[in-house]
């Protein structure tokens, strides 16, 4: 089975179109998950991945390509998020609830309108065998912005998101590197629509960084640990979604889900089975 795989790398352009869209979107979404996470932000994820669908309705009735459309709904429903929790006394995850909400809904209303239903269904769920030359640029453009903002911004990411209080009087604007980690978190969401599709986006940003969040407790290897479950979630799904004709967006997932659980029982420092024998060791007056 694997030597079929192989074979059909080697063969086939389109899977090794996938094979290079996938190990990109799992490096990014290892990156910027490990921020979100560390930054308690897992809904705005979400918000942001539900959000963009409208967007990408959109481009399709425009002849257009939808990152354009679903990187303009994705910014504007961050921005509304947080126009609405400074403006009023409801609390963010209200805010977040009531804005992905609507903008999913009205995704779901456009695609009734939109001509190619497909391609629609394919961006909703994924299907990242069907990556195009153009998926594969952006995919890489979205890389390369988030690996130059994080490689020159590290240190302020880092303090703004263990201590925005110390980061702010450290002199740092904490509210620009927040919108900043949105527009990046907006460009991977519609980078991995392809890959894993909206309904399945948010599992790619925050599984493989929760699964090195119980791994670790130093940043750097946090990011390198997610990237690593990311890039081998992408390809072991990839894997299965070829050799058994599955869904490829529900693969990466459930992949990335089964690394999860693994850590989540056996870590040393934090897994379920190594907390529990800790516990039972304590000394008792």
């Amino acid at each position: 089975m694997i030597a079929n795989f192989i074979d059909g790398l080697v063969r086939y352009q389109f899977l090794q179109n996938a094979l290079i869209t996938s190990i990109i979107v799992g490096l990014v979404s290892g990156i910027i998950g490990s921020f979100i996470v560390l930054r308690g932000m897992s809904l705005m994820g979400d918000a942001i991945s539900h959000a963009v669908l409208p967007g990408v309705a959109a481009s399709y009735m425009f002849g257009v390509n939808y990152i354009f459309g679903a990187s303009i709904f994705g910014i504007l429903a961050a921005l509304l998020i947080g126009f609405i929790t400074q403006k009023s006394q409801l609390k963010n995850d209200t805010a977040i609830g009531v804005v992905f909400s609507s903008f999913f809904a009205l995704g779901i209303i456009m695609i009734s309108f939109a001509k190619s239903s497909t391609d629609l269904y394919h961006i909703l769920f994924g299907n990242v065998l069907a990556v195009r030359d153009s998926d594969i640029l952006i995919t890489v453009i979205v890389g390369i912005i988030v690996l130059i903002f994080v490689g020159i911004f590290y240190k302020e990411l880092q303090i703004t998101s263990f201590d925005p209080t110390m980061a702010q009087a450290y002199g740092l604007n904490v509210q620009f590197f927040h919108y900043a980690l949105m527009f990046l978190l907006t460009l991977v969401a519609v980078s991995s629509l392809q890959t894993v599709g909206t309904i399945l986006v948010i599992a790619m940003l925050i599984t493989p960084a929760a699964t090195a969040y119980l791994l670790t407790n130093h940043l750097p290897t946090m990011i390198a640990l997610a990237s690593l479950f990311g890039i081998l979630s992408s390809i072991i799904g990839l894997f299965f979604s070829y050799s058994y004709n599955l869904a490829s967006g529900a693969t990466i997932v459930l992949t990335a889900a089964a690394f999860f659980i693994i850590a989540f029982l056996f870590s040393p420092k934090k897994g379920l089975f190594f907390v529990n024998k800790q516990k039972t060791e304590e000394p008792t007056l």
